[in-house]
């Protein structure tokens, strides 16, 4: 992931020729990072800024804001006009849905931004730019597993949700994985359980001697953060073979598709011929994707399943055009 933020992320000295019709800005908020990009109105991404999280479930309203204000900046283009921006944060459309005006005053505190956004923003779920990162049709099904995870369907003027409860709940997300590697960890470590390569791995990559060390690392300040990224360290343990790493990238594929099934029944899907897209880290892994793919298969043979090519933020970007027609 870093090698292609490198290649997208475009230096802040970067000159851009005013657009004649001006620019849009398209937002991802997640879990353990927020993306803002520069559009022009043929949706192609000028620039691309990464700060911290912004999952306001996470870290609240006002640090939420001050990152997405921060990445909004870092884009902003020295000469030509912000015609709308569509910011995606996760968890909005659920406990968070009559605070956007909050939201949207809070990011607009911040020096530079104001008189630039005032009266262009709206803000929506990370769920629909992930599904519009990947297919333009306005109808069928996303499936997002990274930090957290949901399934989210449209079909016509009916849409359904599973999962996106947060890290209490969200089995198949990273943050789940993460846990029942830590758990399996801490049971090879009191000898109940067998032993793992994920222990042995994690110690290596986080350069801990000790136990004790571990315990610091895993209940620190950004314990939700940490945890998740132990889901890349039990994908890695299951390309060698140890079988409770690859036993719970098989779990977590199968939570995420029953997910995704459930979302399939409400909108009756399962005998039509519809795009599924898989957004997140935690498809980067075979066995989980596999599984995943394998068990939606069997509900609903005729899915096209799409990953898409590019970050979810260009689905931020569509929808900032959108709204401008």
């Amino acid at each position: 992931m870093k090698k292609e933020n490198k290649k997208q992320l475009a230096p802040q000295s970067l000159r851009l020729r005013p657009m004649a019709g001006g620019y849009v800005i398209g937002v991802d908020g997640g879990g353990t990072k927020t993306i803002a990009a520069l559009g022009n109105l043929k949706g192609k991404i000028l620039r691309l800024a990464k700060t911290g999280p912004s999952n306001l479930r996470n870290v609240g309203i006002k640090e939420a804001a001050q990152n997405i204000a921060l990445a909004i900046k870092k884009v902003l283009p020295k000469k030509g006009k912000i015609l709308s921006a569509f910011i995606a944060l996760a968890a909005v459309e659920e406990e968070y849905k009559f605070k956007k005006d909050k939201i949207k005053k809070e990011i607009l505190k911040e020096k530079g931004i104001s008189k630039i956004l005032k009266g262009k923003i709206e803000i929506g779920s990370d769920q629909i730019i992930a599904f519009r990162a990947g297919t333009d049709e306005k109808e069928g099904v996303v499936l997002i597993s990274g930090t957290g995870c949901v399934a989210h369907g449209w079909r016509g003027k009916k849409e359904a949700k599973v999962g996106g409860w947060g890290w209490l709940d969200d089995e198949g997300s990273g943050f789940w994985a993460g846990l029942k590697g830590f758990q399996a960890i801490f049971k090879e470590l009191d000898g109940r359980s067998p032993k793992t390569k994920i222990t042995k791995l994690i110690f290596k990559e986080w350069k801990l001697k000790r136990k004790e060390d571990l315990l610091k690392k895993a209940y620190s300040k950004d314990s939700i953060l940490r945890t998740s990224l132990i889901s890349r360290i039990i994908d890695k343990a299951s390309k060698t073979g140890d079988k409770i790493a690859i036993s719970i990238m098989e779990k977590a594929g199968k939570e995420l598709a029953l997910a995704a099934i459930s979302v399939i029944k409400k909108l009756n899907f399962q005998n039509q011929k519809f795009s599924l897209v898989l957004v997140g880290k935690m498809f980067k892994s075979k066995i989980l994707l596999n599984t995943a793919k394998k068990e939606i298969k069997k509900f609903a043979s005729k899915v096209k399943f799409l990953k898409p090519k590019a970050e979810p933020v260009i689905g931020a970007i569509k929808l900032a055009i959108e709204n401008l027609k």
